[in-house]
């Protein structure tokens, strides 16, 4: 029997609903981590660090389609919840056309900026080329890649999680094939992982815009509209938290770049390289989680089902905790094999890695709670609250940690950093989340 929004859910209930969100997202983040897989192993040292410097850029740029999903996502389940699907309709299909045109744009400009741009971060010579080279060509498919972002929000409020699912794992299938066969066997190297990216892309951008444009049995579709500027400015606000996560992610990546290339080179920055691609399949995870249940709390929000509130926000606290733990064991586990994988060919580089991985692997267990939070008040329909966490989380925290911490424990503090800041925002988030109950009503 299907799981329908205005249900009430047990644990059980929650989590067969949630669990193609969080497959969904868990597969969108291979994206990257196959591609360093493939290009540092068969391109090498100086093009894997390349993609590794060049990604955060490229994420903040293709971060829009998040914000306008999560935002819009928690707009449009709250019209659902309220009754009038019709306005939901109007609203998802304005901001699915409007999302397009503004990726359109962005890639544009992305384009003829990019090499401008690499230097001024502190790119140069054959690693400029490369940054060059690799996100030019994924700037090609951005437009699809926000689509992609957006509508793993709109699968779940349409009541079509596992179809989500279903695209992602296409794409990410299409992705793993294009790698193997254009930098594995064809010596495309940074081209063929480029080029592959973005293809798969593509599949998991238009295919569900192909979906939504015809008639179909989940509760969205795309429709006529006239343009809403009220609903576009509470979607842009409401999803601002994400946008700014998303965005405040990038620019820390950037800095810790920056900061590794001062105290261990090009290997540095690839060593950080394999602990974001372990780290994205983690917060994934939490990030799909809040995915699948920001439709459920929007809507409940719209009916004024407090009680189903309560009982959705204890339970997702209990498990997210639970994961927490799970993922820190995981973390120090799978340390050793993962930095083989991915850096074996390099000794020093591997020890680097690995005792990278000791320190990283505890912000596993703070950050779930500060990533659902802010998807929670987001869903709430809350944008300042959520944005508060996100920025404190992504950027403050974390931007006075990098520069401060590394002075005392040298490059163990970088390590560190991150650490620490999902600590303060997991405080912060609980925090927030008990001043607001009598508000909300959870």
């Amino acid at each position: 029997m299907d799981i329908k929004l205005s249900d009430h859910f047990t644990y059980q209930k929650l989590l067969r609903f949630t669990l193609p969100s969080i497959a969904m997202m868990i597969f969108t983040s291979i994206y990257g981590v196959v591609d360093g897989f493939f290009v540092s192993n068969f391109v090498g040292k100086t093009p894997f660090a390349a993609v590794n410097f060049i990604m955060p850029l490229l994420m903040i740029l293709g971060s829009l389609g998040f914000m306008f999903g999560t935002g819009g996502c928690a707009l449009v389940s709250k019209y659902m919840g309220e009754g009038d699907r019709a306005r939901a309709n109007r609203v998802f299909s304005m901001l699915v056309y409007v999302s397009f045109g503004v990726g359109v744009l962005i890639a544009i400009l992305g384009i003829l900026f990019l090499r401008p741009i690499a230097s001024l971060l502190g790119a140069s010579g054959k690693m400029l080329d490369d940054c060059v080279t690799y996100g030019r060509i994924i700037l090609i498919a951005i437009p699809a890649f926000m689509l992609q972002m957006e509508f793993q929000s709109f699968f779940t409020a349409a009541e079509k999680p596992k179809l989500g699912l279903y695209v992602t794992v296409a794409s990410g299938l299409t992705n793993i094939v294009l790698d193997a066969l254009l930098v594995g066997i064809f010596p495309m190297g940074l081209v063929g992982a480029a080029t592959a990216t973005a293809i798969s892309q593509a599949v998991g951008g238009l295919f569900p815009l192909i979906y939504f444009a015809r008639p179909n049995s989940g509760l969205l579709r795309l429709t006529a509209f006239s343009f809403d500027g009220i609903s576009l400015l509470k979607t842009c606000t409401n999803g601002s938290s994400e946008l700014m996560s998303n965005i405040s992610m990038s620019l820390v990546g950037m800095l810790y770049n920056i900061q590794l290339m001062k105290y261990e080179g090009e290997d540095g920055v690839a060593a950080y390289g394999v602990l974001m691609y372990v780290s994205m399949i983690f917060m994934a995870a939490f990030i799909g989680y809040i995915i699948g249940t920001a439709p459920i709390i929007s809507y409940h929000y719209g009916a004024q089902n407090h009680d189903e509130l309560k009982s959705l926000r204890k339970k997702s606290l209990r498990i997210i905790w639970y994961a927490s733990i799970a993922m820190l064991i995981l973390g120090e586990i799978l340390s050793q094999p993962l930095s083989f994988l991915f850096v074996s060919y390099d000794p020093k580089l591997y020890d680097l890695t690995l005792r990278g991985f000791f320190f990283y692997s505890f912000s596993f267990l703070f950050c779930g709670i500060a990533i659902f939070g802010s998807g929670f008040f987001t869903a709430l329909n809350n944008g300042l609250v959520s944005a508060i966490i996100s920025f404190l989380r992504t950027l403050v925290f974390q931007v006075v940690a990098v520069l401060l911490f590394p002075l005392i424990f040298g490059i163990d503090g970088i390590w560190l950093s991150i650490v620490f800041a999902e600590l303060a925002a997991a405080i912060i988030t609980l925090a927030f989340m008990k001043a607001l109950q009598k508000r909300y009503h959870y």
